[in-house]
């Protein structure tokens, strides 16, 4: 085990084919491999998504993320030089006003004053009001639409903000073939329903909780049946997920903040299962970084409503969950340290050597990974 200011950056780099990153989901919700690592003894277990149910017993908790990710990626038009420029939407700064908090590319080209109009929607122009970072802007939407009909309509334009890693190839033998894998769904249509968990309900997030793609009615129904119980948390996904982390010295990385809501029901739910000595089970790791956060030194949770800018790396004690489902994460990101802080330094890294090896998919529509004792 490393110590914490000797853990560095570069320990948790390894080689990862660009073939194994997953561009398309699986043509069902679960099934996808599932690789499973027993954090004490460092056995791997090669299952699918499905088998779940038999690591789990009566009683049993798993806590779910019910964010709902908004279509955050547009795509508009500079006025007078038709300059292409992708919008991306991170938060609503003043409802009333429409004022959004947004990153644009090229930024180069985009400037205090700027407008842009949105070929869907002509009615819709967006004034640049403010620089914010390098990227970031601040935009004024000006519309005749009243304030409760804009949000839909501006979200018409939208498309599902899929992660960088995922860049398609687009000739006419991919898309007909994946076409036809999805029942002749458009790509496009079929990324709206498929980056969304089955469950989300709180419209917040740039970014799908990964983790519970996974779970489709009948995989919850048949953990019902099997006497597991599951309840539901808020973790407003942000960019900072898919953020590289830039220094070298861990101890000096910061987290972007994001907004977490703990409600009493699902607390209760948790320290019950703490109680009654039941496994809780973390789905994805913005539900281990909330609990995390909240969790009281004599392992209960309280309910709570607010931010959370908590990273996580190893060594780190866990006391909310004792079960960690995860996908499989790219290198060096602060996912898998946080994955690494839960399962062993040593025996995760041994674990994604395994999954590279067997062909295992990774990223946001890639394979799951489960930790237990």
């Amino acid at each position: 085990m490393y110590k914490s200011n000797e853990m560095k950056l570069s320990q948790f780099k390894f080689k990862l084919p660009e073939e194994l990153i997953a561009q398309y989901p699986a043509p069902y919700r679960d099934d996808s491999r599932l690789l499973v690592l027993h954090r004490r003894t460092g056995e791997v277990e090669h299952k699918m998504v499905t088998d779940l149910p038999q690591f789990f017993d009566e009683g049993d908790l798993f806590v779910l993320n019910d964010t709902k990710v908004f279509p955050a990626r547009l795509y508009g038009h500079k006025e007078k030089t038709n300059a292409l420029i992708e919008v991306f939407l991170l938060r609503e700064l003043n409802h009333r006003l429409r004022y959004w908090d947004v990153l644009v590319d090229p930024a180069r080209k985009i400037r205090i004053g700027n407008k842009l109009t949105f070929d869907a929607d002509p009615s819709i122009v967006a004034e640049v009001i403010d620089n914010t970072t390098s990227r970031g802007r601040t935009f004024r939407f000006l519309t005749d639409y009243d304030n409760e009909e804009f949000i839909p309509r501006l979200y018409a334009l939208g498309q599902a903000p899929l992660p960088y890693y995922i860049h398609r190839p687009m000739d006419a033998a991919t898309l007909e073939e994946y076409n036809a894998q999805f029942h002749e769904q458009p790509v496009n249509e079929m990324d709206n329903e498929r980056y969304q968990t089955i469950f989300a309900s709180k419209v917040g997030a740039v970014a799908a909780p990964a983790s519970g793609l996974h779970f489709s009615k009948q995989l919850l129904k048949r953990l019902e049946i099997h006497g597991v119980e599951t309840t539901f948390m808020t973790s407003h996904v942000s960019l900072g997920i898919f953020k590289d982390i830039d220094v070298e010295d861990l101890t000096k990385n910061k987290m972007e903040s994001e907004q977490i809501i703990l409600p009493e029901p699902m607390v209760k739910a948790v320290n019950k299962a703490h109680d009654e000595q039941h496994h809780v089970c973390a789905v994805g790791t913005e539900v281990m970084r909330a609990m995390e956060t909240v969790v009281g030194t004599n392992g209960k949770l309280k309910p709570y409503d607010g931010w959370t800018n908590k990273f996580i790396y190893p060594p780190y004690h866990f006391t909310a969950a004792d079960s960690f489902f995860v996908n499989l994460y790219m290198p060096q990101s602060s996912q898998l340290l946080m994955v690494a802080a839960f399962a062993g330094f040593e025996e995760t890294m041994n674990a994604y050597r395994e999954a590279v090896k067997e062909g295992y998919r990774f990223g946001d529509y890639g394979d799951a990974m489960l930790v237990v004792d």
